[in-house]
């Protein structure tokens, strides 16, 4: 069923109101018409089952049915540091971390990054970047729109890091399975984490001692090297099966 995102204040009693290029879509590709039914999400937990009443132009009035706290998101709020990639590689990194239950990405400048924008086409790749993650969270049904937070350093995002219960960060030289295997059993007793995964390249020697020095926790993920594209997603994917509720 199509899933669309609005604000509180387009909502009024049983009363929802679809504004912007969602109105377009529900029109003109979708072709959906009155009496048709979809599901709306306040960005905040709560789902809509609405129907249409109306539709225009400039706006798609609904009534809704039925509403429900949503039971899409995982307990455990998820912030993704990844080190920024080159090309377009943040895009499939975005749209599949956000299918697997990411809460927040913050691309991160380390000192092997090789991808270095202006900061006004930085900003320019995060919009696109927060256009794929809303795309991402319509897809996979999700109750909130993972936010696409402006590009940190390495030192920052150390930093913002230390306000979490628990930061994971893949390294090749960490302890065994066994070891990771004790880390993220443990997250099922926190309320936010984060994973830091590096660029191209991986971190430098110093980044893994500042990082540790930070408290946060080296994880091995197997005898493979993982692509930076691919070890966020296998990260997201292992605390998606062990945090996900019934």
């Amino acid at each position: 069923m199509p899933r669309f995102f609005v604000d509180k204040d387009q909502i009024e009693d049983n009363n929802i109101t679809i504004t912007g290029t969602d109105v377009n879509h529900i029109r003109s590709v979708l072709r959906m018409r009155p009496g048709e039914n979809i599901t709306v999400s306040d960005g905040s937990g709560t789902d809509y089952y609405c129907s249409i009443v109306d539709l225009d132009l400039r706006q798609v009035r609904l009534q809704v049915i039925d509403r429900w706290q949503s039971f899409s998101e995982l307990p455990v709020r998820i912030t993704l540091y990844q080190g920024l990639p080159k090309a377009d590689k943040m895009d499939l990194i975005v749209r599949k971390c956000v299918e697997l239950g990411v809460f927040r990405i913050v691309p991160v400048i380390t000192s092997r990054t090789v991808s270095r924008p202006e900061p006004s086409k930085l900003e320019k790749k995060r919009q696109r970047w927060q256009d794929i993650s809303e795309s991402a969270a319509k897809q996979a049904g999700r109750a909130v729109i993972p936010e696409l937070a402006p590009a940190m350093t390495f030192r920052q995002a150390l930093q913002e890091s230390r306000s979490l219960d628990t930061v994971l960060m893949p390294y090749e030289k960490a302890a065994g399975m066994d070891a990771a295997r004790t880390l993220v059993h443990g997250l099922g007793d926190c309320r936010s984490a984060g994973i830091l995964i590096g660029p191209e390249g991986g971190f430098a020697d110093e980044e893994v001692e500042a990082a540790q020095a930070a408290g946060i926790k080296t994880i091995s993920l197997g005898h493979r090297i993982l692509r930076t594209e691919t070890a966020g997603m296998a990260v997201m994917s292992i605390l998606m099966f062990e945090l996900e509720k019934d």
